[in-house]
Parts: C-alpha cells; structure tokens; sequence
C-alpha cells in the first residue's frame, strides 16, 4: 500500500466522493445522522473537496489500483470553526478533515495509523503542537472513538448551524514513534504497512 498526495483531478475528486459515498451509505446502518445528505449541499461539499485538492492537502491511501482511505490536512484553522485557535497564532496545530477509510479496510487501524501521520508530519513540517479534528456534534459513538485514540474535547464550534462542531485535540508529543509504520520519502510519496488486527475497529470518518 502506499499513500500518495492528490493532484487535483476530476478522477482524484471522484476517488474521495466515492469513499465518503460508502462510509454515508454505512452510517445510515448506524444511530446518527452524519453525512445523511451532503452539507449543506452537494455542490458546496464538491466545492469543498475541489480545494482541498488544488490547495494540495487531500492524501489518497492506495491498495494496488484500490482506493483504501483518504485525509486532509490544513495547517491553518477554519476561522468560523476554530474561532480561538485562530486568533491564538502562537500555537501551532495540524486540522484533520474528511478521513474515510474505505469498508473493506475497517480492522487494519489505517485510521489510526493516518491519525498518527498526520500528526508526525505537522510536527516535522511546522512544529505543530497538536493535532486537531472537528467531528459530527450528533455522532457521539465517534466521539468515543476519538478519545480512546487519546483526543480530548476541547469546546464547540460558535455556529450552532455547523454540523461538525464537537472539537477534539491531542498532543501530538503523545504519539509514539513506534506507533507510525507511514515513512516519508523525498518524493513526497509514502510506504503503509497496514497492521492486522483481529479486532474489529470501525473505520472513522469526518467532515
């Protein structure tokens, strides 16, 4: 496997809509209403994809020809989400957005391990202190997943209207270094040994 950083392409963009399709269509077999409908509309989440991937922070995990997961990651805060940490320049932190791992994969902890990544990176990056996701408010079985992966509650978003306003951070000083099988090369393009596990581990997923 191998996890490589998206080229803003309509095949690129196609690959994350069809991952968060899947985990959609799986969430509606679970008690919440995360990603129901695309939010607010299909156009403006689209749009939202499209930047990241012209802004080159979507990473597609691939299995062979096989699209596994997908992440994006800002080193900048959306203001209206993270009003304080906007302001609080000072602290430097890394923002998940739109981790889906693909169903086939749920079990391998890729979720984890990409967690674990993208805090590394933004550490060796721009000394980022934490690593920090906004997560479904309605969604509280993700909520548990979170913590138990070592993130703490740190407030909600102000815009009662944003549905992903539950906000979570972890230290990345917490992340072991024996934890991240991701190894980066000079070609910006990373090796990922998926590790087994027996355990059945539910794939995480956010806006």
């Amino acid at each position: 496997m191998r996890i490589e950083r998206a080229v803003a392409s309509h095949k690129n963009q196609e690959v994350v809509i069809g991952l968060i399709d899947e985990a959609s269509s799986w969430l509606r077999t679970k008690d919440t209403d995360q990603w129901a409908r695309p939010w607010p509309s299909e156009k403006k989440r689209n749009k939202r994809i499209r930047q990241g991937l012209r802004k080159k922070q979507t990473w597609i995990v691939w299995h062979g020809m096989t699209p596994a997961a997908t992440v994006t990651i800002a080193e900048k805060p959306i203001r209206k989400v993270w009003p304080t940490a906007a302001r609080g320049r000072s602290v430097r932190a890394v923002y998940v957005h739109r981790l889906v791992v693909a169903r086939n994969y749920a079990g391998c902890k890729l979720g984890e391990q990409l967690i674990d990544w993208a805090g590394h990176r933004g550490r060796d990056r721009i000394g980022a202190q934490w690593i920090r996701i906004d997560v479904w408010t309605s969604n509280t079985a993700l909520h548990e997943y979170y913590m138990k992966q070592g993130f703490v509650p740190c407030g909600q978003c102000p815009d009662p209207d944003y549905p992903s306003g539950a906000l979570f951070q972890k230290p990345v000083d917490q992340i072991g270094d024996a934890c991240i099988p991701l190894r980066p090369d000079p070609a910006a393009e990373f090796i990922v040994e998926i590790l087994e596990s027996s355990a059945a581990v539910e794939a995480p997923v956010s806006v």
